[in-house]
């Protein structure tokens, strides 16, 4: 598909399409309808909405000018964020046929394979922003997911090390790394590496989060829900909670060392994080 179309058959996902023109105008009728992007204000405010006001927002603002980088990038990441991998992926490979060497398209194009679970597809231009931008830590950071996702553990353990020493002690590299110790069973691994990310003055709620949910893993319950009273509405901390004494609370009798978590455990984990 060329890029223009594909571009356009974005913008149609959402029926986002310009009406009709008038049927009394025939010169109307017969010229194309013409719309300014919108300001930098309106934009600014449509990136502070839902994903789905700004998906809606941004493709509205690709249909007006199909070459816009910002509005591509922005439309695959609103999509991204309603789980619409299939389409991030298209939105942001049709925005690199205009711009191969789009920094941040390539990296939502990496974000995107790895939220739909085929990472491997989004190494390739995770390597190729990786070598656009060498002193970014990004690339870095997402190709350790992007390869634990693989099983090339000890390639995403360099890329994590790499980032680090590009962002020392960046949240969020710090956070993708626990992750991946939690799900091969190193809860105590998983937990030093949150605490040095929840330690940080950028650190997310969601850092604090994975962190309360690491502890909770561990039995830890009390300084796990004293941080998921402080990060999340009482009835979210209350399913976390419910979810994390039920995991601690085997129902036949377990072996005298303690099992780590399954990576089943852990998937369940980061989805209760969400609210799911």
């Amino acid at each position: 598909m060329s890029p223009m179309p594909a571009l356009l058959a974005t913008v149609a996902l959402f029926g986002l399409a310009a009406g009709p023109a008038s049927a009394s105008d025939p010169v109307a009728a017969s010229a194309p309808q013409t719309r300014a992007p919108a300001s930098a204000e309106t934009r600014a405010a449509y990136d502070r909405m839902d994903a789905l006001s700004r998906s809606v927002f941004w493709a509205a603002e690709l249909e007006i000018a199909p070459s816009d980088a910002v509005a591509g990038v922005k439309l695959a990441q609103a999509l991204r964020d309603l789980g619409r991998y299939d389409q991030a992926a298209q939105t942001a490979e049709t925005l690199l046929a205009l711009q191969p060497a789009n920094l941040d398209a390539l990296l939502e194009l990496g974000r995107a394979h790895i939220g739909r679970g085929q990472a491997f597809y989004g190494i390739a231009p995770l390597e190729k922003a990786r070598d656009l931008a060498p002193r970014d830590w990004r690339p870095y950071s997402l190709l350790g997911v992007a390869y634990e996702q693989v099983r090339r553990f000890d390639d995403a353990r360099a890329a994590w090390n790499q980032a680090l020493v590009l962002s020392p002690d960046n949240p969020d590299v710090l956070t993708n790394a626990a992750t991946a110790a939690l799900t091969h069973g190193d809860a105590p691994g998983a937990e030093a590496l949150l605490r040095r990310a929840a330690a940080q003055p950028t650190a997310s709620s969601k850092v604090r989060q994975t962190l309360a949910m690491t502890l909770g893993l561990q039995g830890k319950m009390g300084e796990a829900e004293q941080i998921l009273r402080r990060e999340l509405p009482p009835e979210l901390a209350d399913q976390n909670l419910a979810w994390l004494a039920a995991r601690n609370t085997p129902a036949t009798p377990q072996p005298a060392v303690a099992s780590a978590p399954s990576p089943s455990d852990t998937a369940r984990t980061w989805s209760s994080l969400k609210g799911g």
